[in-house]
């Protein structure tokens, strides 16, 4: 897989439904800001115009089958490499994303059920090889996502809605992800918004002092 040696910064940040990454995706770009580090924000499925109506067919039609579920999100994620995240890291810049190809074996591959080594040879085209330098795993029992959930304002969409059979088999493919995967890291995501911020900022200060070592912020 090609990795960013002298180019622009990937980060992904992935977890289970209210695990908060979105939340923590939208701190660590505030941080960059205040840092004076040029960046991007992305998400998936999203951040392209095709990638947008994407989303909105994925999280709110009554039903998708699993392999069009697949074929979609590829296609939007495609997209978003070609119009997005490489020009961003030829350019220099780091790039944060809010769900990239892990989800894409927890959710299709494990959640769904497609073969894992057809959707990792499928995922591997529509990205061109590409991978994040790094993925951060956020961490929380399934309880607490779910009581997260029930705290939000917005109706659940598609994929919150899963049985819980679905999102038992996302966590355990989380879990083992952050053991066996190269480039994947498990952070603890149950503590406080700010708590958590810290984690992330320590470990990515670690990993690349270059860009993260300036500090709290």
């Amino acid at each position: 897989m090609e990795r960013n040696a002298q180019r622009g910064r990937f980060l992904a940040l992935e977890g289970v439904e209210g695990a908060g990454k979105s939340t923590q995706a939208r701190l660590l770009g505030d941080w960059l800001s205040r840092q004076g580090v040029p960046h991007v924000m992305t998400r998936e499925p999203g951040g392209t115009a095709l990638g947008e109506q994407v989303r909105r067919a994925l999280l709110e039609s009554e039903r998708v089958t699993a392999r069009a579920e697949l074929l979609l999100m590829l296609a939007a994620r495609a997209t978003l490499v070609d119009e997005v995240v490489r020009p961003a890291l030829e350019g220099g810049l780091v790039v944060i994303t809010d769900r990239f190809s892990l989800s894409t074996l927890a959710y299709q591959a494990r959640g769904r059920g497609l073969a894992e080594a057809e959707v990792r040879r499928l995922n591997a085209f529509a990205t061109g090889g590409l991978e994040p330098d790094l993925t951060l795993v956020l961490d929380v029992p399934l309880d607490v996502g779910v009581d997260r959930l029930d705290q939000r304002a917005r109706a659940r969409d598609r994929f919150e809605q899963a049985d819980g059979d679905f999102h038992a088999r996302v966590a355990q493919a989380y879990g083992e992800f952050v053991k066996n995967e190269p480039g994947v890291e498990r952070v603890d995501g149950t503590g406080g918004v700010d708590v958590v911020h810290a984690a992330i900022l320590s470990l990515l200060s670690a990993r690349f002092p270059e860009t993260f070592g300036a500090g709290g912020g």
